[in-house]
């Protein structure tokens, strides 16, 4: 930004030397020696009858598509004669500074191409890398669009709107397409009984490698279409085989136009089906949710017999339990919080907002290594509508803003409805992140509780947070600390939260410059782009660094670098 702004200023600048200098003496619309410019001279000045056509507007939008070397080249086929002749000494100086300055940010220009260029070559190899894992249900002679087709287990949780269970195919094998192997880091520190639980949870979640989500029907109706309308929220995630069944297909291609699909990303959920069927009675429901049941299950109940469920992979943990369980290290936190910075930020490039962030619709697995991997689920407040974006029109107080009040951004939260009012979400899930980050580095959310210690997002002032641990690094706090900055425009987005912490995980060599130089940037973004494809053809497994590398690599974009460049530099230079 400072460059196009000198830049601008340079150019206005050479517009004006050029008109004064290269005017001939004596010609028509010239400046003689004796004269001086008047009141309303200058590249903004209306044209007058001294000066004639050539200073009309379209010479002046010709003059400025030139580009900068373009124009000091001008500047030095015209007056370099001048400049050696008679001219006045301020006159030879000030095109000996404009030349000077223009060829500087011509050449600063052209590095910045370089860098920009270089960033988008490293950017398409990795986006060829980063693949997702096959559809467990591809290639298998049933299709998954029934649900007498799976075997349903035990509840693993509800909410407010769902209920979910754990469930398998009949025919599979116990542990294939199960979650990964590992452990969670740092189980040996906790007590016997307390791994011998985080070892259960894994091995059950290993025998039902699927999770099925069954929507409670209140409103839609019983009719497939009816369903797959109201609750089009919750298919955001889903892709188009999952949407592929009887009545999926046909009911996509109605509504795709008006609703976004999300294309598939490692840090957020993936629906694999999606179809209606009959209530059925699982296990505990009458007991958990018997009011939202149909009433030939239950006479006092007020659901429809028919609705939606949604199918997808069995993770171990929401992230609320796996951090009661296991509390991770500095390291391991600040990976996580960068998971979720991935995940929204792809979230946000959708033009997709999910607007109930929370440690509960936050989903947990481990890699082979045992190290955390996040997963982002629960999109039924999402906003993800191809007609306004992440702008939403805020007419009256029946707009939907989300779920979650406690996490809503204070943009969102202090809105006021009238008319041409709009709320813009493109920063409000950057800002529950730096909201659930508290939790993940060990401490209490400061917007939930009650009394003096809750913060509410409509009110509170950024002196009020709490301090972070000690041994949270000083980049991770400052992070955090801007996150939650009140004023949307002061915060950084995603993409460029998430760079700071790339950054300052993996890039402390060129951190330790005093000033940003292009050509060693480029040449740390090749040095990563080669060890990450190298440590991912040896390792087997997937590995969260690596893939967050990969990730990184794949989203590269130099403003954003730069801006996250800058940040880091300025915290760290700050007494």
């Amino acid at each position: 930004m400072a460059l196009r702004q000198a830049l601008g200023r340079g150019l206005q600048l050479g517009r004006a030397l050029l008109l004064r200098f290269s005017a001939k003496p004596g010609a028509a619309g010239g400046l003689g020696r004796a004269e001086r410019p008047g009141p309303g001279w200058g590249p903004g000045a209306r044209g007058t009858a001294a000066r004639g056509p050539a200073l009309g507007l379209p010479g002046r939008y010709r003059f400025f598509r030139e580009s900068v070397a373009g124009l000091a080249a001008r500047l030095q086929r015209r007056l370099l004669p001048r400049a050696r002749g008679a001219g006045a000494p301020c006159g030879r100086a000030a095109f000996l500074a404009l030349g000077l300055g223009l060829g500087l940010l011509e050449e600063e220009q052209a590095e910045g191409r370089r860098a920009a260029s270089a960033c988008r070559d490293i950017q398409a190899i990795f986006t060829q890398k980063n693949k997702l894992l096959p559809d467990p249900l591809a290639n298998r002679r049933w299709q998954g669009f029934r649900l007498e087709e799976y075997l349903i287990g035990q509840s693993i949780g509800k909410g407010c709107s769902a209920a979910v269970y754990e469930a398998t195919m009949p025919t599979w094998p116990q542990k294939q397409e199960g979650p990964r192997e590992g452990l969670p880091l740092g189980q040996d520190t906790v007590p016997a009984s307390q791994a011998e639980s985080l070892q259960g949870v894994q091995q059950q979640a290993t025998a039902f490698p699927l999770a099925i989500k069954m929507m409670w029907n209140i409103s839609a109706g019983s009719s497939s279409e009816a369903i797959f309308s109201t609750m089009s929220q919750e298919l955001v995630p889903a892709s188009r085989m999952a949407l592929s069944g009887e009545y999926g297909a046909a009911i996509f291609r109605k509504h795709e136009r008006g609703s976004k699909q999300l294309t598939p990303h490692p840090n957020i959920i993936r629906v694999l089906r999606a179809f209606t069927s009959s209530v059925p009675l699982l296990p505990g429901a009458l007991v958990d949710y018997p009011d939202v049941l149909p009433p030939k299950l239950y006479p006092s109940g007020l659901g429809h017999g028919r609705t939606l469920f949604l199918v997808m992979k069995n993770y171990p943990w929401t992230l609320r339990q796996y951090l009661q369980a296991c509390p991770p290290s500095p390291h391991l936190a600040t990976l996580m919080t960068l998971q979720l910075l991935e995940g929204v930020d792809h979230l946000v490039q959708q033009g997709i907002a999910h607007r109930d962030l929370k440690s509960d619709n936050i989903l947990v697995e481990f890699d082979s290594a045992g190290c955390p991997w996040l997963v982002i689920t629960d999109f039924g407040c999402c906003l993800a509508d191809e007609s306004t974006g992440l702008q939403l029109p805020f007419t009256s107080w029946y707009v939907d803003r989300g779920g979650n009040s406690c996490l809503m951004a204070p943009e969102v939260s202090t809105a006021c409805p009238g008319p041409g009012v709009t709320i813009d979400y493109s920063k409000a899930d950057a800002w529950a992140v730096g909201a659930i980050a508290y939790e993940i580095f060990g401490l209490p959310n400061p917007f939930y509780g009650q009394g003096r210690t809750q913060l509410e997002s409509r009110n509170y002032h950024e002196s009020q947070l709490p301090a972070l641990p000690e041994t949270v690094p000083l980049d991770v706090k400052q992070l955090v600390k801007a996150l939650l900055q009140r004023d949307a425009n002061k915060r950084p987005s995603a993409r460029v939260a998430a760079n700071v912490l790339h950054l300052s995980l993996w890039g402390k060599s060129m951190l330790a410059m005093k000033s940003p130089k292009l050509d060693k940037m480029i040449g740390w973004l090749l040095h990563q782009s080669a060890a990450t494809l190298l440590t991912d053809g040896l390792i087997e497994g997937s590995s969260v660094e690596t893939k967050m590398k990969m990730y990184f690599l794949a989203n590269l974009e130099y403003e954003a670098l730069c801006q996250a460049a800058f940040l880091l530099w300025s915290w760290r230079a700050a007494p």
